[in-house]
This record gives C-alpha cells, structure tokens and sequence, in this order.
C-alpha cells in the first residue's frame, strides 16, 4: 500500500522520466520532417502585419520546430494509463491508479480533446504556406467541449454552486455552464502567453503545482495525482524549452492545458469543498494579465486610434523595450510562483480558518 503522499509524488516523477525519455524521439522526428512554420511571421488582428513581434521574433519561428507540447501530454498520459494498467495487473500497486471516474475522467477529456485539436492546427501550420486550422474552428470546438463538460457538471455531479472564501457560496444553477464555456475561452485565450522560451513552460508548472496541492489538501488525491503528472511532463519539457529552446510547446501543448486547468478549477471548487474557482485568477494572475493587455491593446487601438503598448501580449511589450528573453521569462517564473503561492494560501486558508 502507498501513502498518499506517494500516490501523488510518484506520478510526478514517472511522468518526468518518461517525458526526458520521450524527448529523444520526439525531437527526433520533428527535426526530420521539418515540423516548423515554413512562412515566418505573424499578421496582426487586423489584418496588417505584426511589425515588432516579426522584428522579434520572425528568424526563431523557423529556428525550432512546433508541437513540443507532445513531450508534455505524451509523458502524462503514459503515466496515467501506465499506472492504471500496473495496477490492474498487480494487485500491490492498486492504491497507485488515480484514473478514476469522480475525479480524473474530465479534466483528462479535457487534455485529451483540447491535445489533440491542437495538434491538428499544429500539423496544419507546418505545411507550406498554410495558416493552421482557422480560429472559428478552435473555438467553436472549446465552445462545445466546456457546453458538455459545463452540462456535466451541472447534471451529473450536481454542481450549481460557486464557493466564496469565509462567505455564503453563490447559487449560479444551471448558469454553470455559461460560465464555464466563458472560463475555458477566457483560458485558451490566455494560450498565447507561449511566445517566449521557457515562459509558458514554467507558469504552467507553478499553476498545476498550486492545485495539485489545493486537490491534495481537500482529500483529492486523484485529482492532486492528475496535476502532479502533468507538473512532471511540464518540467522535462522545460528541460529542453530554456533558451535556446530544443522547440516549442504550440498549441497541442497549450490548448489542453488550458482547458485542464478550467476543469480542474471547478473540480477544487464546490465539489472538493473548495474555492479553486475564485483563487483562479489568483494562481492564474499572468494568464490574465496576458489576455488583459491583448484585450486592452485592442481597444485602445480601436478607441483612441494608437497602441497602449509597443506589443502585446504584455511579455512581448517588455522585449520590444529592450528586457532580453530571458529575463522576462524569470522574472515571470518568480511573480507565476509568487501568485501560485498566494493562491494556495487563500484557498487552505477556506478550508482551515485560523480561529
């Protein structure tokens, strides 16, 4: 029997080894068949052409390949099934498998289906002069994932309550799925913080860290075993990712992530006894900021006829005044574990006010 300390720990440093393993071969045939954009550059929203990120970033699109996410949802999954089917087979190793129907079953669909639309766009941008899969086509697939999902919620797992820390919580009933498709757009959107190497690798590793502990403080074990696995495909990832990154997460990597981390939220909120909704933009403070300053960079270009910023999102803003990457990247890795922490403290403190 494990401890369930072990039950979470253990996914964690299965899902690294296998994913420093993986590498090697996934590398491999991205190199081989060239899987990067073959038309550098990007046009901006309204149609004109992303003068400052090309300036910055044009010569690297080409440099490295696309769809490193692989490493991180490839290593996590043969995790969760490996486990799973050890297991199965060993009687000793049962207490291990966190695949579980209460717990794990969603925010995996979850990885899965937004994994793999993901990769779908990714081998659909490598080709030459193509665009990807076009964005009405990702966002109409999150739209009806997160409906179903947010159904489920609401009809399966009698989720209609959103908790507030040392207050009531808020009845929201069916209003549950509205709000969780706005979630998982507002999360996917937040994707493009995936601009600098190393940057997404490790604030996505402090957010799924924060609730894995969230989850394991709440008596989730499964849930905090899910995170955890995902956590250790997130950090040999980065292992290959810091400059010069090896490639580059794209959006197989981001795509699922984001939508696990909606789900997981939810999962840590009324349902676990927590407030994992609420602390979200908490954990999540640099996922928001990046989708703020798109928005407002957007507006204020659109209100007042000029840029708010040299760049956006607000990472590419520091690099075109001058930051180099690498800082950025730190000093978002030290504020992603600063708001991480926070969060984790808000929602422990929910569960066990000091009296």
């Amino acid at each position: 029997m494990f401890s369930d300390l072990s039950r979470v720990i253990i996914p964690a440093a299965a899902s690294f080894w296998i994913g420093m393993a993986l590498t090697p071969v996934v590398t491999h045939y991205l190199y081989t068949y060239k899987a990067w954009k073959k038309r550098p550059g990007k046009t901006a929203l309204d149609g004109t052409a992303a003068q400052e990120f090309n300036r910055l970033h044009q010569v690297q699109e080409v440099r490295a390949p696309r769809m490193g996410g692989i490493v991180i949802w490839g290593s996590a999954l043969i995790t969760i099934f490996g486990i799973a089917i050890l297991a199965a087979v060993a009687p000793n190793f049962s207490n291990l498998n966190f695949l579980s129907r209460s717990q794990t079953w969603l925010p995996l669909a979850a990885l899965m289906g937004g994994s793999f639309i993901g990769l779908v766009d990714d081998l659909l941008t490598i080709r030459p002069n193509a665009e990807g899969l076009p964005l009405r086509y990702r966002l109409l697939f999150v739209v009806v994932l997160s409906a179903f999902i947010g159904w489920w919620f609401w009809a399966k797992l009698d989720v209609n309550l959103i908790n507030i820390p040392f207050a009531q919580p808020l009845y929201v009933g069916i209003y549950i799925i509205p709000f969780f498709i706005l979630v998982s757009l507002s999360l996917y959107a937040s994707g493009v913080i995936d601009g600098i190497d190393g940057l997404s690798g490790g604030v996505f590793a402090s957010i799924f860290a924060a609730y894995s502990v969230i989850a394991f403080a709440q008596q989730e074990f499964d849930l905090a075993a899910f995170c955890t696995a995902i956590v250790g495909g997130l950090l040999a990832f980065l292992w290959f990712n810091v400059p010069p990154a090896r490639f580059y997460m794209s959006d197989t990597g981001t795509m699922g992530l984001t939508l696990a981390i909606a789900v997981i939220a939810f999962m840590t909120d009324n349902l676990g006894g927590g407030v994992g909704i609420f602390v979200l933009p908490i954990i999540g403070m640099l996922l928001v900021i990046t989708v703020l300053s798109v928005v407002g960079q957007l507006l204020w270009k659109k209100i007042l006829g000029r840029k708010l910023l040299r760049i956006a999102p607000l990472h590419h803003h520091f690099e075109a005044i001058g930051w180099p990457g690498s800082k950025v990247v730190m000093r978002y890795w030290i504020l992603s574990v600063v708001f991480a922490f926070a969060g984790v403290l808000l929602a422990l403190g929910s569960i066990y006010p000091i009296t």
